[in-house]
Formats: C-alpha cells, sequence, structure tokens
C-alpha cells in the first residue's frame, strides 16, 4: 500500500526560512507560540523584560530541535524596541513576523485609575506594538511572507468592567490591527488579531480561585484554555494558509462572548 499523500495545507503551514519576534515569549501565550513556530520551522527571537527568562525559553527551544535566541526587553521603553529589532537582525538578518503577545494586565476601578497607570498600561499594550512594527518595517518590507499577530482579549467584546485599564489598551490595539493592515496591505504585509479568552496563564492566576472559577464558567466550554490552544489559531493567522486575511481578529475564547 501506498503511503498516504502530505496534506495540501502542510507546505502553508512550513515556517521554515523565516524570522520571528515574539514579545513576552518566555511564559504563557508568548512561550507557546514560540514553541509553535520554532518547531514549524521559524528562527524565533523569545523577548521579555526578564533576560535570563528569555535564555532559559531560548535554550529549551534549541534542546528541542529548534532554533532560537532570547533578548532581554521592556516593550514599554521605545529604545528597547529599536534595540529588540537591531539585535534580531544583527543574528539572523531578516524580520518576517511580528508577535505583539507582552501584555500588562494592571486592573483598577474607576475612580481610582491614575495617571501613571494609564499611561503604564497604554505603553505596554498598545504604544509597544506601534513601534515594534514601525522599528521592524523596513526588514518586514523586504519579506516575501510578512505577517504580524497582535494578541488582543476577548474581553474587548465584553463590558470591560473592572478591567478598564486593559480592555482600552486592548481595544485601541484591535484598532491599531485595522489601520495596520490597511496601510501596510500593499507593501506586502498582512496584520490581523487573536483575541484569546481565558488562558491557563500566570496571567490567569494571580486571580482568586474564585475569579479563575467564574472565568471558566463564563465559557460555553466551562473551562480554561491551555496557552498551547492558542498555537493553531496563531500560526495560521502568521502563515500562507491565511494569505488572504488581513484586519481580521479570530477569537479563540471557548464561547465567552457571541458576536
Amino acid at each position: 500500500m501506498s503511503a498516504p499523500s502530505r496534506s495540501p495545507l502542510s507546505p502553508h503551514l512550513d515556517f521554515t526560512g523565516r524570522v520571528a519576534i515574539v514579545t513576552g515569549g518566555s511564559r504563557g501565550i508568548g512561550r507557546a507560540i514560540a514553541f509553535g513556530l520554532a518547531h514549524s520551522g521559524a528562527k524565533v527571537v523569545i523577548a521579555s523584560r526578564q533576560r535570563e527568562a528569555c535564555e532559559t525559553t531560548a535554550a529549551e527551544i534549541r534542546s528541542s530541535g529548534g532554533e532560537a535566541i532570547g533578548v532581554a526587553c521592556h516593550v514599554g521603553d521605545l529604545e528597547q524596541l529599536q534595540e529588540l529589532v537591531d539585535e534580531t537582525v544583527a543574528e539572523y538578518g531578516q524580520i518576517d513576523l511580528v508577535v505583539n503577545n507582552a501584555a500588562n494586565a494592571l486592573a483598577l476601578p474607576i475612580g481610582s485609575i491614575t495617571p501613571d497607570a494609564w499611561q503604564k498600561t497604554q505603553d505596554v499594550n498598545e504604544r509597544a506594538a506601534l513601534f515594534l512594527v514601525q522599528a521592524a518595517l523596513p526588514y518586514l518590507e523586504k519579506s516575501d511572507a510578512a505577517a504580524v499577530l497582535n494578541v488582543v482579549t476577548i474581553g474587548i467584546f465584553t463590558s470591560g468592567r473592572h478591567l478598564a485599564l486593559y480592555t482600552a489598551a486592548k481595544s485601541g490595539l484591535m484598532m491599531l490591527t485595522r489601520a495596520m493592515a490597511a496601510e501596510l496591505g500593499g507593501r506586502g504585509i498582512r496584520v490581523n488579531a487573536l483575541a484569546p479568552g481565558p488562558v491557563d496563564t500566570d496571567m490567569v492566576r494571580n486571580n482568586s480561585a474564585e475569579a479563575q472559577a467564574a472565568m471558566a464558567a463564563a465559557t460555553v466550554m466551562k473551562r480554561l484554555a491551555a496557552p498551547e490552544e492558542m498555537v493553531g489559531p496563531a500560526l495560521f493567522l502568521l502563515s500562507h494558509a491565511a494569505s488572504y486575511v488581513t484586519g481580521s481578529v479570530l477569537v479563540a475564547d471557548g464561547g465567552t462572548a457571541f458576536h
């Protein structure tokens, strides 16, 4: 009996030869996406604030057969964003994919939000994505497979109660996704967003057990997602399989919000 033929989708999900920057890549959703990209052939740059965490994650990817480096970067610092791009190009010579995943989940009720809290949240959750893409733009324009993925949240489709800081910034990032897609599409750069529901990450585990149970109960699947369950949606949006998809948001929320 002859061997089964290879899926016609397989070449579209092959990232061999591509270089990806993943912010917030040392844990949670970012880490899972970084491993998924590396195991699909990409060279991955792990970026997060803690150098040791970046280097540990990159080493784990390399030990599993992938190719990766770690670059310490506080995405709220514009100079460090440029340094991240410079170090990526110095190591790999190109940038094809940017995953804006780093997030600040600071939560304060309306009435106690300070200007400093507002600025810190905006700088990490929205501004960083714009300025990282701008810094990487000369290299993305040279790529024949350029794609940007902005990780937002299902919270942008809810009331945002108790999460005004976070959801306001992520809503802005959703609008930036559309604007980037519209302005950069003619340069061969696709830009999409992924809106996860409640995922079993450090960010979610920082909440009380009661709050975590409520998040799970709010889904029709009655559970939190594993970080690895975000890999398929993310890789689809970054891949040739989504070659005609741009300016879109893919919701992966276990049925938290129907819209």
